[in-house]
């Protein structure tokens, strides 16, 4: 079974930026759908940033200019780079998989099938 971890998560301050990492368990970067979401208490997991077998990526409009979505397929490893951090971006980032896809990646939560457990990021207002 496919196992997802997400790091790299915390604390900063308003303007500041964070790394965040996602190891997977399995050589999945070359053929699925990978992405980054995040959620907040009360409200539905939003799709942040997408990349594809190709390396085509989608940015959702809230954070495009400020992240960045990454992959490196010799450490299995997906990344997101987040600059020009808000209060409003504090939330649990979460990444996933969409293993019945490699193209035409889709920002519905619900469509991606392996999940890591979340890292928090806080910024404080």
């Amino acid at each position: 079974q496919v196992q997802l971890a997400e790091s790299g998560g915390g604390s900063v301050q308003a303007g500041g930026s964070l790394r965040l990492s996602c190891a997977a368990s399995e050589f999945m970067y070359s053929k699925d759908c990978m992405g980054w979401f995040r959620q907040t208490l009360g409200k539905e997991r939003e799709g942040l940033a997408t990349i594809d077998h190709a390396a085509n990526i989608i940015y959702a409009d809230s954070v495009k200019g400020r992240f960045t979505i990454s992959k490196d397929s010799a450490k299995n490893t997906l990344y997101l780079q987040m600059t020009g951090l808000k209060p409003e971006d504090t939330a649990m980032y979460y990444c996933a998989t969409d293993t019945s896809r490699s193209w035409y990646c889709t920002m519905d939560a619900t469509q991606y099938n392996y999940w890591g457990q979340g890292t928090q990021v806080t910024v404080p207002s």
